[in-house]
This record gives C-alpha cells, structure tokens and sequence, in this order.
C-alpha cells in the first residue's frame, strides 16, 4: 500500500524517475520550452520553479544546492557543424533566469495544451514553457479575506452610526420645544360601548 505518497510514479522505479526529472529541467532551462505529456509536465514544473527560486537568491550555497538537485549539464550548440559550448545550466540559471524573476513572486513557468495526441500510446501532449520577462503579473484573488474586509468594515460602519448620531445632536443649538396643544383621546366606539350609549 502507498498511503500518503506523494508524487506520481509514471511507470518509472525511483532512480528513472529522478534521472528523467533531472534532464527534463535541464532541457528546460537550457531551450526554454520543451514538448511532453501533461503528467510529465506537472512533475517537472514545481521542481524547476524551486530551482528558480534558488538562483533569485543567488549565494554560493544556493548555487552548490542547486547542482546537487540538477547537475551541471554542458549547453552546446553547432557552429559550423562543429560543437561548441555555450555555457552550462547552472550558469544560464543563475545568470539569466534569477535576475529575470526577481520581481515576479513565482508562477514562472506554465503549461500550455496542444492539440495533439502521441501517436504511440495517444498520450495528451502539452508545451512546458519558461514565462518571458514581459509576461504580467497576475493579481492574485483572495476572496476569503473580501469577504473577512467586508464583514469589518460593516460592523465598522454599525459602530460608526451611534457615534455620528451623537455628533450631530451636539453640533446642532439645543431649540425651546413649543408647548405642544393637548390632544385629548376621542372616545374609542366599539360594540361594548355602542350598546351603552343607545337608549333603553
């Protein structure tokens, strides 16, 4: 039984699950985009935002955390048929895409559905993407402290009442009341007293 184990197993014994974790963030940080399915993606993604969040920080020590996470993977690329290295992920990480989210509180990456289906096995294919430096910001909903605001600031505003009731009882000057003519009760005719009145 694997009760409170968190995590998807994708098929894959722990070392083959890591390994592929690992180069999967790797190509990630090094093309910025990659094609996979959507379980895949949602594996890779929290793991390489806390890579993200580790370079923002920037020290030695994130920087020696974040290779024993990830690896130090070369990037190359092809000039001229010939191989040449560009740098390595680590690098690109901490020098490119720490300074690029300083401002952003998270959510750096998204999960874009395509609509195609892998032809092996129809598996639902998705583009995992870094956000570009551009992307807004979204504002975060919290509706639970509206509705908290709200219910303070209408007993706030019940509070408030009494006291601007007494406010304005004392700006206004205190006006002589005017003898009020006596009005005297008129006699109530019900059926009792009807009986009463009529002769016998």
């Amino acid at each position: 039984m694997r009760h409170r184990v968190a995590g998807r197993q994708l098929s894959r014994n722990t070392a083959h699950r890591r390994a592929m974790r690992r180069n999967m963030a790797q190509s990630l940080i090094e093309h910025e985009t990659i094609s996979t399915t959507i379980q895949k993606a949602k594996e890779v993604k929290p793991f390489v935002e806390k890579l993200i969040t580790l370079a923002k920080r920037g020290k030695l020590q994130h920087r020696r955390r974040a290779i024993s996470l990830l690896g130090n993977r070369r990037i190359v690329a092809l000039e001229d048929g010939e191989p040449v290295q560009k740098g390595t992920v680590i690098g690109k990480l901490f020098s490119e895409l720490g300074p690029r989210y300083l401002d952003r509180p998270g959510g750096y990456s998204r999960i874009v559905h395509l609509s195609l289906r892998r032809l092996g096995d129809n598996g639902q294919l998705v583009l995992l993407q870094l956000l570009g430096k551009d992307e807004p910001v979204k504002k975060v909903r919290k509706t639970a402290s509206k509705k908290r605001s709200r219910r303070k600031a209408k007993a706030a505003a019940q509070a408030a009442k009494p006291a601007q009731a007494e406010a304005k009882a004392e700006e206004q000057p205190e006006q002589p009341a005017e003898p009020a003519a006596e009005a005297q009760p008129e006699p109530r005719e019900d059926a009792a007293g009807a009986q009463e009145k009529e002769p016998k």
